[in-house]
């Protein structure tokens, strides 16, 4: 995970890798590049297990959750320009708690990690 400041709320959140797509990227490419550049870490074994539509009241856009498996360092962390980025290791056990006291906040992020503990259910499945 990392932890940085978001200038929208003026805090330092707690949030998994992302980013936007960038142009003749695939949302799978993205969230390989997004990875390594923030947190240093690489995987080659990615699974898509969700997708939603953040806000479509105003927005057509879609948020797109991949799973990156069998992950290894393989570098510094290499952040934008504007980017404060900390990377933290949780385990996953932690997660829900986090949620819950409200140090993990960001939509996006707990949606993810729906995904991901619906997707780690025994017997679940998801498209």
């Amino acid at each position: 995970m990392v932890k940085q400041y978001r200038h929208g709320s003026k805090e330092i959140t707690l949030e998994i890798p992302g980013g936007l797509v960038d142009p003749g990227d695939t949302p799978k490419k993205a969230a390989y590049r997004e990875l390594l550049e923030e947190t240093g870490y690489q995987a080659k074994d990615w699974l898509k297990i969700g997708v939603v539509n953040p806000n479509p009241a105003i927005f057509n856009n879609r948020c797109y959750t991949f799973m990156a498996r069998n992950v290894q360092k393989v570098r510094d962390p290499m952040p934008d320009q504007a980017e404060d980025i900390e990377v933290v290791l949780i385990p996953l056990s932690d997660i829900p708690e986090l949620i819950r006291k409200r140090k993990i906040d960001h939509a996006m992020v707990i949606t993810a990690f729906y995904y991901y503990f619906l997707r780690t259910q025994e017997g679940s499945t998801i498209p």
